[in-house]
């Protein structure tokens, strides 16, 4: 089912550029806490993550205007580490995703590391560790996860630690190293981070506001070397106008119009849905 309409916020108009929603469903005990996705450059074709340590690969049918309107053949893959096996519990809260150079990339928030795998089914084996990692609050580190055109991942935290304090971004590239941070604006969180065809960064976030629902906002910036610009605000949605948004992807399509394909995590919860949503953004 395509939904255009509005949830919670019924007074509030949806942000410039809504292409649509999908509310996507499966019969099967591990479908949920879809937390990361990525998109290939035919906007047909995706690998999802849950944070229960599952991969999903699939495609994605579109109608006329290019909505989505249905997912099928759906494989669900579990991830697994350097024995082959599937990851022990206290290490299954899989995030974030990013898939390029040759590789899959994966970013744990318990405890916080980054695994990488030459293929789905293939075991994943833990890059080193930044220094700083071991500090960081279990469910509250690697939330995000991106890949440049050259190679190099970039993650952030969930949480800076303080409000007026800006998130650090983490690159690896032969090693460790943190070039710059982000402004943390209000109380978003961020859940997601891509680099685009267009070579910016893009960070998704989210603020939970109880059981109003959440709000969600999408910024953009300019990586040139270690340093970063201000960045801009895409998108930035009323409360309850999507659900958990975790995931992102940024392609461009058909039309050559840059568009982000998001995806919501409910926390395997009832009355939380899994929403696939997608905006086109100017350039």
């Amino acid at each position: 089912m395509v939904t255009l309409g509005l949830q919670s916020s019924a007074s509030a108009p949806m942000p410039a550029g809504l292409v649509g929603s999908f509310h996507w469903s499966m019969n099967d005990a591990a479908f949920g806490g879809l937390s990361a996705i990525e998109v290939d450059d035919t906007g047909v074709s995706f690998v999802a993550m849950s944070d229960r340590g599952n991969f999903f690969t699939g495609t994605l049918h579109r109608d006329a205007q290019g909505r989505v309107d249905d997912v099928t053949d759906v494989v669900i893959t579990p991830v697994t580490g350097r024995d082959g096996k599937r990851l022990r519990k206290g290490k299954l809260d899989t995030e974030g995703l990013a898939i390029g150079q040759g590789g899959i990339y994966v970013s744990l928030e318990g405890p916080a590391q980054v695994m990488r795998f030459k293929t789905l089914e293939g075991e994943g084996k833990a890059l080193p560790s930044a220094d700083d990692f071991a500090g960081m609050q279990r469910n509250s580190s690697l939330e995000a996860l991106a890949i440049d055109a050259d190679g190099a991942l970039y993650t952030l935290p969930e949480r800076s630690g303080r409000l007026d304090e800006p998130f650090p971004v983490y690159r690896y590239k032969d090693g460790w190293t943190q070039p710059f941070t982000i402004p943390r604006i209000g109380e978003y969180l961020p859940t997601a981070a891509d680099f685009g065809p267009d070579g910016r960064f893009y960070v998704l976030e989210r603020e939970f506001h109880g059981l109003l629902g959440f709000q969600s906002r999408v910024r953009r910036f300019v990586v040139r070397g270690d340093a970063i610009d201000a960045g801009e605000t895409l998108i930035e949605t009323a409360i309850g106008q999507h659900d958990n948004l975790e995931g992102l992807s940024v392609w461009r399509d058909s039309e050559a119009k840059l568009r982000l394909t998001m995806i919501s995590d409910d926390n395997f919860r009832f009355f939380q849905s899994t929403q696939i949503v997608e905006y086109t953004v100017p350039d």
